[in-house]
């Protein structure tokens, strides 16, 4: 292969297999394509990834929205933090939302897709480490949240979603979530990023999101 990106994406999938998962419950690979336009990402496509995440609607609408019309089995995720006004827009859009993290959110979610007759997959972000500045569901919330998502509202949350701190303990986040995660029988989890995604592994992680390791640097910032 002599796209660089694809190159990236074997020596992953690669570090995967080397670490003996049962192919059961191999994680599955998010190319976090935000910022990169589509001719960066087409040999991505015609090699076969199908998952890419985003986090600007705007910025998904105008890029995917062609594409996915040729390519029916492209999975788009977004993975940033999604506002209220935004929400209708973002159920047209994506298969997956990594950032539920609030009940007029979720209702908003809900309503269309009752209206498109669409159903999405949800992850709740966790704000693991109770920082002011991140959003998320704090830890012993979660429980409650989950039930309401699930029992009253209707969706169809699948796991559970971080964006640990940039500190020492990232192992001791990636462990408490995936036993939180475990506790509420949920069956996935969205957590681990370029440096981290083999450690993610190694706590059940089902979906890393992995952008740089794929894509190299950004250049520009959208």
């Amino acid at each position: 292969m002599n796209d660089k990106s694809i190159n990236n994406l074997i020596t992953i999938q690669e570090d995967i297999n080397n670490l003996g998962i049962s192919k059961d419950i191999k994680p599955q690979i998010i190319c976090i394509s935000k910022t990169f336009d589509i001719d960066r990402l087409k040999p991505l496509i015609d090699y076969g990834q199908i998952h890419f995440g985003e986090n600007k609607v705007q910025e998904t609408e105008s890029k995917w929205r062609s594409i996915k019309k040729e390519n029916k089995n492209i999975k788009l995720h977004m993975v940033g933090k999604l506002q209220t006004n935004k929400a209708k827009r973002a159920v047209d859009l994506f298969e997956y939302i990594h950032s539920l993290d609030n009940l007029k959110l979720a209702n908003l979610l809900k309503k269309r897709e009752i209206e498109i007759k669409k159903k999405l997959s949800y992850f709740i972000q966790v704000n693991i480490a109770g920082e002011k500045q991140k959003g998320g569901i704090l830890p012993q919330d979660v429980e409650n949240f989950l039930n309401n998502c699930l029992k009253e509202i209707k969706l169809n949350v699948i796991g559970l979603m971080i964006l640990p701190p940039n500190d020492e303990l990232t192992e001791k986040y990636f462990r408490d979530l995936s036993e939180l995660n475990s506790k509420l029988g949920l069956k996935h989890l969205s957590m681990g990023m370029s440096n981290d995604y083999k450690l993610a592994i190694k706590f059940k992680s089902t979906f890393l999101r992995i952008g740089s390791a794929i894509m190299g640097p950004r250049t520009s910032i959208k």
